[in-house]
């Protein structure tokens, strides 16, 4: 979508002047809307895809994405041909979208054996629903067009792809105007078929504004969102809203602290309650405790077991309903821990779950009595640049 300097800068100004909208109001009316148990699969599959544009720029992904931090290391030790099979498992199950970047160890060289398989085993259809949406996080260094050219080339060479469907760009120091000369570049690159779109993550919404106004045609935006962590949704969506930018969420889940493996537990005494053996779940941990505390985090994961019962469904599958029908959020990552533990049934779910007002409402409520993470941390991404 083109977006004129005009209206951006008159839109953000307002924002910036104006106080955060976080707060909604529920209607107190009995709820009217109900979960559809017998949907057909054609209305789950419609479900399961969005498409995500700028112009004439446009890539269709899964909705629930399947995130592949977990290859790195901090989580066990994953096989190759292990991972690949799992890898397998979940295309086959319809969550065909898979997220990565440069850093995430083997994650790119993965997904290249992986769509190898793909184009030797399955239709070609089963091929043309596949998306690899791949980061580039660099160093704060001189852009120039080979530099990027070059690190672009690896992406691509690793994931035995012609062309990256999405390159997410992550930039760690603002006071470095950089990254307007990389994405000037990576535009290139598009151009010559060498992306397919532009992404960002981790971008905050004055650096938003400023990209688009520079005329680069970026499509989503990578950010953490949770029901702890409502930041995006206090300026970054009604950016997203008035430009067409559609937000990718991460941490919805917060590495598994939102499931019922947390639920009931106290991990104010030593080795009282599960271990927080992963980077994710000690990041996420250091979330909650700014938020509002593992008692107030209890109060919320009660509620959302309430909830998950009444729909027969799980935690995780609740949490990520939420984000998901949030403005502008176009879809949201779940780790996978591939070869270790599967999650397909509790993720499949998410596309048939409709939470009702009832629902959203008692979520809300928890929600709200936490601290506002905007106040603590700053805008999305902020938690990488300030912490």
């Amino acid at each position: 979508m083109a977006v004129t300097s005009m209206s951006v800068n008159q839109f953000i100004s307002n924002l910036y002047s104006s106080r955060p909208c976080g707060r909604r109001r529920w209607s107190k009316r009995p709820s009217r809307r109900v979960v559809r148990c017998c949907e057909t699969t054609v209305e789950v599959a419609e479900k399961r895809k969005i498409v995500v544009k700028n112009g004439s720029d446009s890539l269709e992904i899964c909705r629930v994405l399947n995130g592949m931090w977990q290859t790195s290391g901090g989580w066990g030790r994953i096989d190759r041909d292990d991972a690949v099979e799992a890898m397998l498992r979940y295309a086959d199950a319809g969550l065909s979208t898979f997220d990565m970047a440069d850093h995430y160890g083997p994650a790119e060289d993965l997904y290249g054996i992986f769509i190898n398989r793909v184009r030797r085993e399955r239709p070609p259809e089963y091929l043309e629903n596949v998306r690899g949406l791949t980061k580039w996080v660099p160093p704060p260094v001189k852009m120039t067009s080979s530099f990027v050219r070059e690190n672009i080339n690896v992406s691509r060479k690793r994931m035995d792809v012609a062309s990256l469907d999405m390159l997410q760009f992550h930039w760690w120091d603002y006071s470095n105007s950089g990254y307007l000369d990389a994405l000037k570049h990576l535009t290139d690159l598009k151009e010559e078929g060498k992306i397919k779109t532009i992404a960002l993550t981790n971008f905050d919404t004055e650096r938003l504004q400023k990209i688009l106004e520079n005329g680069i045609p970026v499509v989503s935006n990578q950010v953490q969102h949770s029901i702890i962590d409502m930041r995006p949704q206090q300026k970054m969506a009604e950016l997203c809203q008035l430009t067409g930018v559609k937000l990718i969420t991460y941490g919805t889940v917060m590495g598994g602290l939102l499931s019922e493996k947390f639920l009931d537990t106290n991990l104010t005494i030593p080795f009282a309650g599960p271990p927080l053996n992963t980077p994710s779940l000690q990041k996420y941990k250091r979330m909650v405790d700014a938020w509002g505390g593992w008692n107030l985090f209890q109060i919320l994961l009660q509620t959302l077991k309430r909830v998950a019962s009444k729909h027969g469904v799980s935690i995780p599958t609740v949490a990520v309903r939420y984000i998901l029908d949030q403005k502008a959020v176009a879809g949201s990552m779940v780790g996978v821990r591939l070869g270790l533990a599967e999650h397909i049934k509790d993720t499949n779910a998410i596309f048939s779950l409709v939470l009702d007002e009832e629902d959203v409402s008692s979520i809300l409520e928890v929600s709200q009595k936490g601290k506002d993470l905007m106040k603590i941390i700053g805008d999305c991404g902020d938690e990488y640049r300030r912490l």
